[in-house]
């Protein structure tokens, strides 16, 4: 029963670990890293055929982008999330194909150009496709039979809508052992969500740190803050534009802006506009509409059951197209632009930017957090020019940060969430969070609540029926006798399994191609005929 760190790990992004155990491989998560890559990630220790399952905490690209790659290198087996993020997942995997294929699109066109190399892209839409077909959701609270020895259950994170806490039971060699992988742990007092709910047992804890060293302080007024950024925003004819991230965050903000609308709090401007320009956080914006009861917090069902929609208002307009992005800007009246990236890494945002950063009389509103290396820690911490599409862009806009709206718990939220254990956990797991953060954030623990913590590093491994470490590079004993042979099989299977996809695929080829493929398995069949 093993423990392996892949990713997350003294980083904020690109969460991914793996259990081994009962024979089974399974990852808890597989997400994409974005802005600085301070460490490099060991690859996952096995294929992706032999991988069994994946257990996916959110949809989130980076707990998520990175599962349709393991598709695509012969990943077959079930994914298991909550009903909810199967949903977004629909829209979040399709959209990062998308933006796949584009970006390959390009770079082959300037590789034909230049004689380069041409470029593969990570996935393909088929490949989100099948990923999608993939996923099996699950309600908070459902136990779940993985395999023999294994169960599942989800808790509500509190970060997004579906975001559940895994809680792993495993049974080998006559011992249990519960684990549990916080996931993303949400901030408290949110829209739309519930707060988190607070674990009663674990052996081993797996814990995020993203805001393991602060404190958020008093519950801030967020209509208050938003209303007085809008009121001098408008009042000096400027636009008030937000990078958000399109799943969550782009809600809760339109769930406080019909809020401020609904009590005519800004004077003066009283049908001001307000402009979704994504089509992943439109998408998004009509499955919070939907009927996800199981998910929402009772302030938002009290809503719902009056026939009230929390996010949807009179002068939102959902941008879709391109068509309807350049008409935005060209349009003179103030407005607030929520658009993506969240982090003003890709996407349209940069547009809206590039449009509204010289104008001394427009806001770009910060309303989550940044990463080291992004554009919007650069803006937050107060950079004078930009380059944006090649330009660069003298940065005159107000800069602000509405305070206290992060998704993420901070250090007391985390404290207290790991204080709810009845039990004392053999070991808590500290990853998710700057590399300063979780060494402190592990330290924390240990101090105020007497658990052991640690924060390792990609490939590090643990023995869970022992509690050894074996970092990256040692061979552990974790192997059992004949392991390898069952490993080979497994392989071999999901082998076959690749080949009648391919197989599956064919149809419509060229008798020609379907002739070589069929002359190519009968010699392979005749080789190894028993």
């Amino acid at each position: 029963m093993k423990l392996t760190f892949l990713g997350a790990t003294h980083e904020v992004t690109g969460s991914c670990t793996l259990l081994e155990a009962c024979g089974k491989r399974i990852l808890i998560d597989c997400g994409m890293e974005q802005g600085t890559d301070t460490f490099e990630n060991c690859e996952i220790p096995v294929s992706a055929v032999e991988i069994d399952a994946i257990c996916l905490t959110h949809a989130h690209m980076d707990h998520s982008g990175k599962i349709p790659a393991l598709v695509k290198n012969g990943f077959s087996g079930p994914i298991y999330a909550t009903r909810a993020t199967q949903r977004l997942c629909d829209i979040m995997l399709r959209d990062s194909a998308h933006i796949q294929e584009s970006e390959a699109e390009w770079r082959n066109r300037k590789a034909k150009r230049s004689g380069g190399t041409a470029y593969e892209p990570l996935y393909t839409m088929a490949d989100a496709e099948q990923t999608l077909a993939q996923i099996k959701g699950f309600s908070y609270g459902e136990e779940v039979a993985l395999f023999d020895g294994i169960t599942l259950s989800f808790s509500d994170a509190g970060h997004l809508l579906g975001s559940g806490s895994i809680r792993l039971t495993v049974t080998e060699d006559g011992q249990t052992r519960t684990l549990l992988f916080s996931g993303d742990l949400g901030n408290l007092d949110r829209p739309l969500i519930r707060d988190p709910q607070k674990p009663e047992q674990a052996d081993y804890v797996v814990i995020e740190s993203t805001y393991g060293d602060r404190l958020h302080g008093v519950r801030p007024d967020y209509i208050g803050q938003l209303t007085q950024i809008l009121q001098r925003t408008f009042d000096r004819g400027g636009n008030v534009v937000i990078p958000s991230f399109a799943i969550g965050r782009t809600q809760e903000l339109l769930y406080l802006l019909r809020t401020i609308k609904n009590q005519g709090l800004v004077k003066g401007h009283d049908r001001f506009p307000v402009y979704v320009d994504s089509p992943l956080a439109v998408e998004a914006t009509r499955i919070y509409s939907d009927n996800l009861t199981d998910f929402y917090d009772a302030q938002t069902l009290e809503l719902l059951a009056q026939g009230i929609d929390p996010i949807v208002f009179d002068e939102l307009v959902l941008s879709v197209t391109s068509e309807e992005s350049k008409m935005i800007n060209a349009d003179k009246t103030p407005k607030v632009i929520l658009s993506a990236s969240g982090m003003c890494e890709a996407g349209r945002i940069r547009h809206h930017l590039k449009h509204n950063l010289w104008r001394a009389e427009s806001t770009v509103l910060f309303v989550g957090y940044q990463s080291q290396g992004t554009l919007g820690r650069s803006l937050q911490e107060g950079a004078s020019r930009v380059k944006l599409f090649g330009e660069d862009i003298t940065v005159h806009a107000e800069i602000c940060q509405l305070d206290g709206i992060s998704g993420h718990a901070d250090r007391d939220m985390l404290l207290g969430w790991l204080e709810n254990l009845q039990n004392k956990p053999t070991r808590v797991f500290v990853n998710h969070g700057d590399e300063t953060v979780c060494e402190a954030f592990a330290q924390t623990v240990t101090e105020k609540l007497g658990f052991s913590a640690v924060a390792p590093y990609s490939g590090d491994g643990y023995d869970l029926l022992t509690d050894e470490c074996f970092p990256k590079g040692v061979v552990t004993r974790v192997q059992k006798k004949g392991r390898r042979a069952d490993d080979l099989y497994q392989k071999l299977l999901s082998a076959g399994k690749l080949l009648l996809r391919l197989i599956e695929s064919m149809k419509g080829a060229t008798n020609r191609e379907m002739t070589a493929l069929t002359d190519q398995i009968n010699n392979l069949l005749q080789k190894h005929k028993r």
